[in-house]
């Protein structure tokens, strides 16, 4: 008995022991850049493991710049319309490919699912035509298209195995009822799909927020890059000079939303992720 219950108390150290490497791994980045943002230009270069100061100036700095505040209204409006249609689309397509039965139904899913495993680089060049040929270079809709373009496949796929989930006899007393199937997407199975819809909906915002190959490549001035770029540009007082104050202070209010919709949504996004995992 003393060596079964000293077995399972080594394993319980070595399981917390992990976790916290792994959270130390994944915080401390975001925690030093927060000490960062906070310390005067004079102290940047010094080693603080701890708050010891605290200088609102790098935040002012970052904030006082009009194409800054201006990236974040883009990046807004850019993530937030990807996330309206991914989620228009994704719901729609899932109902026809998880209730409705018909010939070319598990390609489709494959083909769906192959297209999310494009790197961004290999379609680069190609999407690159696409957007100049809609006329669409230097705007929103450029990069709202091309963020769709690989959100998408994931909203599908992840609202499919959800809605295959849901019991049938919901749709029968549905239509039963005389319910076409727009109501019954919209009334029936849309209160039940809110947690895979959080899910998605919070993964599609994360991802169009964050990206910076394409918000580079198709956009060309101040007024319609996004916050990524307009980080990567900041520049300081000479070349080879990098303000690191206002960098970090410009990332911290970037993260900061992120670090908060994922705290009031946690339950729904692993109700989300973990939906279809167990049958019964």
């Amino acid at each position: 008995m003393n060596r079964y219950r000293l077995a399972r108390l080594l394993r319980r150290v070595v399981l917390w022991a992990l976790i916290l490497v792994v959270m130390f791994y994944a915080i401390f980045p975001f925690y030093y850049a927060v000490i960062t943002s906070f310390k005067p230009s004079s102290e940047l270069f010094r080693v603080d493991y701890w708050l010891t100061s605290l200088d609102l100036g790098n935040y002012a700095q970052i904030l006082s710049q009009r194409s800054f505040v201006q990236a974040i209204g883009n990046s807004i409006l850019i993530a937030v319309s990807v996330v309206a249609i991914a989620l228009l689309l994704g719901v729609t397509a899932s109902y026809s490919l998880g209730r409705v039965r018909f010939r070319g139904r598990t390609a489709v899913m494959l083909i769906i699912l192959g297209v999310s495993m494009f790197p961004q680089v290999a379609v680069l060049s190609g999407l690159f035509e696409v957007i100049r040929a809609l006329d669409l270079y230097n705007h929103p809709g450029g990069l709202i298209l091309s963020y769709t373009i690989f959100t998408l496949p994931f909203t599908v796929w992840v609202l499919t195995t959800f809605m295959r989930q849901l019991p049938m006899e919901l749709e029968e007393a549905a239509i039963m009822d005389g319910a076409t199937p727009w109501v019954t997407l919209t009334r029936v199975f849309l209160p039940l799909m809110w947690p895979a819809m959080a899910t998605t909906g919070l993964l599609a915002f994360i991802a169009a927020w964050n990206e910076f190959l394409f918000a580079l490549t198709f956009t060309l001035t101040d007024s319609q890059r996004t916050v990524p770029v307009a980080i990567a540009l900041i520049s300081g007082g000479s070349q080879h000079e990098l303000p690191w104050g206002p960098i970090m202070a410009a990332s911290v209010i970037v993260t900061v939303p992120l670090v908060v919709l994922v705290m009031i949504f946690q339950k729904r996004i692993v109700s989300g992720l973990t939906a279809g995992a167990v049958k019964g």
